[in-house]
Order: C-alpha cells, then sequence, then structure tokens
C-alpha cells in the first residue's frame, strides 16, 4: 500500500508520496505480506525541462519492471530518446497533458500490463490494481491538469480528470487518514451508517456522507495558497497517513522517506525532496534521474 497525494492551487500543482511497498506472497493458499520496503520511487519527472510529472501506487512492477523503471522508459520516449518511437515526442510548444496521459495508459497497458491481466485471469484470479497519475501544464496553458489511469481490479478503461476545480487535493493508496482531516471524518462513515440501519441504502449513505462533507469542510487547500503553504500540506498530510497507520495495528504498509516535486508554469518540474541510492556528492545529476 501507500499514500500518494496531489495538491492544485493557482500557483500549480504538489505531487507528494511516501516510499512504502509491500511484498507479498502465498503461504498455504493464502495471500500475506512477507516483507516491506521504503525505499520505492512513486513520483517521477516525464519530459525534463517541461512541467509534466506522474506519480504511481498499486502495483509496483510490470514484469520483470519496477513502475519507476518503467515510467523513465517513458520519458525517453516523450524526450525522443527511443529511436523506435519517434512520433511519441513531445512537442514542448504544441502538447497536451490529456494527449500524455493517454499516451501513458498505452505505454502501460499494450503489451504489459495486458499481460499480467491475462495471467491473473488464468489463475482465475483479479488483476492487480495500478494507478498512476499524469500532471501538469498543457503548452501555453495557465492552469494545471491532472489525469487518473487506473488499471485492473476497480480500474477504469478510461482516464478520468481529477481535481477540475481551480483548487483542492486527491488521494489514493491508505486515504482515511487524508480523509478524516480534509473532509471531517472517515471514508468508512457511510459503511457504518448501512450497517447500523440508520439508512436503507449505500446510496442514502453516500449522500449523507457528501451532505456531511460539505457542511463540514474545513477549506484547508485554497486557490490562493502559495506553492510552498501547499508544500508544507502536502508534507504534513503524508506524515501523518504514515503515523496513523504506524500506530494502528497490522503491517505498516505506509512508510519511508516523503518525496515532494512541485509543477508550476514558470518553474515546471522541480523536486523539493526525494531520495538517491547514489551519493549525489559523486555523481553529478546532468544525466541522471
Amino acid at each position: 500500500m501507500t499514500i500518494a497525494l496531489v495538491v492544485k492551487v493557482h500557483d500549480g500543482l504538489v505531487l507528494a508520496s511516501d516510499s512504502a511497498t509491500t511484498l507479498t506472497m502465498s503461504f498455504g493458499g493464502a495471500s500475506a505480506v512477507a516483507n516491506i520496503y521504503n525505499n520505492a520511487n512513486k513520483v517521477f519527472n516525464l519530459y525534463k525541462g517541461l512541467p509534466v510529472g506522474a506519480m504511481t501506487w498499486g502495483l509496483g512492477s510490470i514484469g520483470p519492471a519496477s513502475i519507476a523503471t518503467l515510467a523513465k522508459d517513458l520519458r525517453r520516449r516523450f524526450t525522443g530518446n527511443d529511436p523506435s518511437f519517434a512520433d511519441w515526442k513531445l512537442d514542448p510548444e504544441n502538447y497536451l497533458v490529456s494527449d500524455v496521459a493517454a499516451r501513458a495508459r498505452e505505454f502501460l497497458n499494450d503489451g504489459r500490463y495486458e499481460v499480467v491481466e491475462a495471467e491473473a485471469a488464468a489463475q482465475g484470479q483479479p488483476a492487480p490494481y495500478l494507478g498512476f497519475l499524469v500532471a501538469g501544464y498543457s503548452s501555453g496553458a495557465d492552469q494545471p491538469e491532472a489525469y487518473v489511469i487506473e488499471l485492473g481490479e476497480n480500474g477504469s478503461p478510461d482516464i478520468a480528470t481529477v481535481v477540475p476545480d481551480e483548487a483542492g487535493a486527491a488521494w489514493w493508496g491508505q486515504p482515511d487518514a487524508i480523509a478524516r482531516i480534509l473532509n471531517g471524518m472517515s471514508i468508512a462513515f457511510p459503511d457504518a451508517l448501512v450497517n447500523r440501519g440508520l439508512v436503507s441504502t449505500a446510496a442514502d449513505a453516500a449522500a449523507i456522507y457528501g451532505a456531511v462533507r460539505e457542511e463540514l469542510n474545513p477549506q484547508m487547500v485554497t486557490a490562493a495558497m502559495p506553492i510552498q503553504d501547499a508544500i508544507d500540506l502536502a508534507e504534513f498530510l503524508v506524515h501523518a497517513t504514515i503515523q496513523v497507520v504506524r500506530f494502528s495495528p497490522g503491517n505498516p504498509t505506509v512508510g519511508g522517506p516523503i518525496e515532494i516535486a512541485t509543477i508550476s508554469k514558470h518553474e515546471d518540474f522541480k523536486w523539493v525532496r526525494r531520495k538517491h541510492f547514489f551519493e549525489t556528492r559523486l555523481n553529478p545529476l546532468n544525466g541522471a534521474s
């Protein structure tokens, strides 16, 4: 599991995530957590020098490649460094983030995730879920956009727009801690209403949840919030999730270093906080990422 968060304000977007990835194995026919690693990479720059980035949650790898490695392969195509896919190269003066998202879905699915899906179907198992966010500014645009790609169980064949308003936040993975802070209540509230017999249908419970959320709305994310404050809020929300999971029963499936990046119209994609497995002092970054 994980926590992946995007915050949108007038100044741009903030992408933030933890670094935990969970290894599950089958023991006696039952799936169980075998290990938790705390150094996975979940936030990516999709084109150096352009305001376009990505973030992932769910499935950590497809075949022998991690999603982080695949994101860098995708970046090679977008920057024109993969001669086999020269037509994927982005024109910095004429591109749409929605088209980047569509290409990303094609890249992840065709010949990659569809193989995982077929293998799962052959075993009578649901396909594992993969979430992938593509976000940034289309060429010449004044406002950023964010799109979610979902593959596998409970996924959608369509690319969905998230945070369509001028300001707001969206989050995935283990969402309850952030939901309690930003919405004023747990995501389990609708189920609790049904289970207690306070409403008769899930639709009624969802309607009540929406009404209460609107009433309690703490308005933590505002359009006028400076990007530094959006960064601070994103870090707080990811850290809060890590601590809630840490002190809750079960495996600490959210954790490790917090990674944060911003995407703004004039500063493009910028790292605010990230980890390296190598010593940056000994390895100049002009050719690495």
